[in-house]
C-alpha cells in the first residue's frame, strides 16, 4: 500500500496569537517546526472573518517553507482573488460561515456546479491544484467529475463524530465505498476533519486515500508533547 501523506494544518496556532493580536506563537514557525518532524503539506484556512490565519501567514509561508501549502478557501471573490495573486501549490475549496465555529460539511458541489467549474479553470490557469471538500455522497461526487475536478478530500466529520461504535462503523464502511468511487472516477483523494489519534488509523488503512490533513489534534497534542513530537506522532499512527 503505497504511503499515506500528511498533511498538518497550523491553524490554531494561528487562533492562539489572535488571542492576543500579538506576533506569538508565529503559524510560520510552527509550519517549519512541522517540515522538520515529517509533514508532507501544510495547510491552513484563509477565512473571510480572518479569525485566524492572515494574508501576510500566506505569503510568508510561500516564501519560507519548502513543503506544499495547501490554502483551504471559501469561493469568496476577495479570497479568490488573494489566492490568484499569491499562487499556492494548492487550494481546497470548503463552504464557510461566520458563526460556525469550524467548517461543519462539505461543499455543495452539486447546487454550484457553473460558479465551480469556471473557478477551478480559472485556479488551474495560475498553475494551482484545486481540491473539492465534500461530503461522502454519489450526487457530490457525480458532480465534482462533471466540473472537471481531479482531486476530493472528504470531510470526515460524521465518522469522527459519531455516537455510537455501530454508527462509527457505517460511517467508516460509506466513506470506504466512496472513496471506492472516487478512485474509479480518476480523482486523486484526500480525507479529513475531526481525526485524532484514536480514530485516524481506520481512515489511514482506506486504501485509495492518498492524503489526511490534520489539524486541531495535533496542535492539542502539542500541548502535552511539543509539536515536532506530535507531529512524529501521528505520522506513525497513520502508517
Amino acid at each position: 500500500m503505497p504511503r499515506v501523506r500528511l498533511g498538518v494544518n497550523i491553524d490554531h496556532i494561528a487562533t492562539l496569537r489572535e488571542v492576543r493580536k500579538g506576533f506569538y506563537p508565529d503559524p510560520v514557525l510552527a509550519a517549519k517546526l512541522c517540515e522538520q518532524s515529517g509533514a508532507d503539506s501544510i495547510v491552513c484556512h484563509l477565512r473571510e472573518d480572518r479569525r485566524h490565519i492572515q494574508e501576510k501567514d500566506v505569503e510568508r509561508l510561500l516564501r519560507l517553507i519548502r513543503l506544499p501549502l495547501n490554502l483551504e478557501m471559501s469561493m469568496a471573490t476577495d479570497i479568490v482573488r488573494i489566492a490568484r495573486r499569491l499562487r499556492p501549490d494548492k487550494v481546497t475549496l470548503v463552504p464557510e460561515k461566520r458563526q460556525e465555529l469550524t467548517t461543519e460539511g462539505g461543499l455543495d458541489v452539486f447546487s454550484h456546479q457553473g460558479k465551480l467549474r469556471k473557478l477551478i479553470a480559472s485556479l488551474e490557469r495560475k498553475k494551482i491544484e484545486v481540491s473539492l471538500f465534500i461530503d461522502p455522497d454519489l450526487k457530490q461526487l457525480e458532480a465534482s467529475r462533471r466540473i472537471g475536478a481531479k482531486t476530493i478530500e472528504f470531510h470526515t466529520g460524521r465518522y469522527a463524530n459519531a455516537a455510537s461504535k455501530a454508527k462509527r462503523k457505517e460511517e467508516l464502511g460509506l466513506l470506504a465505498r466512496y472513496c471506492r468511487e472516487a478512485e474509479t472516477m480518476g480523482f486523486s483523494v484526500a480525507a479529513g476533519h475531526g481525526l485524532n489519534g484514536q480514530n485516524v488509523g481506520a481512515v489511514a488503512r482506506i486504501p485509495e486515500i492518498q492524503e489526511l490533513n490534520i489539524g486541531h489534534s495535533i496542535v492539542s497534542q502539542a500541548l502535552f508533547v511539543g509539536l515536532a513530537e506530535a507531529v512524529r506522532q501521528m505520522k506513525r499512527l497513520i502508517r
